[in-house]
């Protein structure tokens, strides 16, 4: 089965190839080499695997990496910190069902996304998720090499659990926020894939 692929990755590959190949006919196949790694890389890089969707009362990952934090945040609240390494899947997906109540896009700084304090200074879209009696914010946060984040719904729109919902471009970082309704399942040091491992159960729910 051919390997899905983000159309923005495609292009990008496609136009180091094509350096690559004007390359090697002005300067030969030494100056072309490194471009035509750069656009496997790419393709590499903007992969999109289908995923299968657990059942149940539960959240998903947003994103492929590897959790970095577990903290309180605020009242009731418990913030999950996923880091992305530029090798890691960057399609993003929703971690719950439901109707998206607001998206808020915040301008700041590029820290290296594997710092704590990036989940509030760095560049990130904020959006907030509710359903089934309960609402679910989680973020996608800039990093130092990631300047680029897309998201692909609006305010308003239904999305699945593990619905795709955007992409950050290279090294990134996302946070996901939940209430006391949930009960986090994955562990600090743990490495979840995006719509697929379960990070998180609802408390308040038969089978949970």
């Amino acid at each position: 089965m051919l390997l899905k692929i983000v159309s923005t990755g495609i292009y990008y590959a496609a136009a180091l190839a094509a350096a690559g190949a004007l390359m090697y006919w002005v300067a030969g196949p030494l100056f072309a080499v490194p471009l035509w790694l750069l656009a496997l890389l790419c393709l590499y890089f903007f992969r999109d695997p289908d995923r299968e969707i657990p059942p149940g009362p539960v959240a998903v990952s947003p994103a492929d990496g590897k959790v970095v934090a577990i903290k309180p945040e605020g009242p009731g609240l418990t913030r999950l910190t996923i880091f992305l390494s530029v090798f890691d899947v960057h399609v993003n997906r929703a971690p719950v069902a439901g109707r998206i109540q607001s998206v808020e896009y915040k301008y700041g700084r590029f820290l290296p996304a594997n710092k704590e304090e990036c989940s509030e200074q760095n560049e990130q879209n904020v959006v907030t998720v509710s359903g089934d009696g309960s609402t679910v914010v989680f973020k996608q946060i800039a990093g130092l090499i990631a300047r680029r984040i897309v998201f692909t719904k609006r305010v308003g729109d239904k999305v699945a659990i593990g619905e795709r919902v955007g992409l950050i471009k290279f090294g990134s970082r996302t946070d996901v926020m939940f209430g006391p309704e949930w009960e986090i399942v994955a562990k600090v040091g743990e490495h979840v894939a995006g719509g697929s491992s379960v990070i998180a159960r609802r408390r308040d729910r038969d089978g949970a």
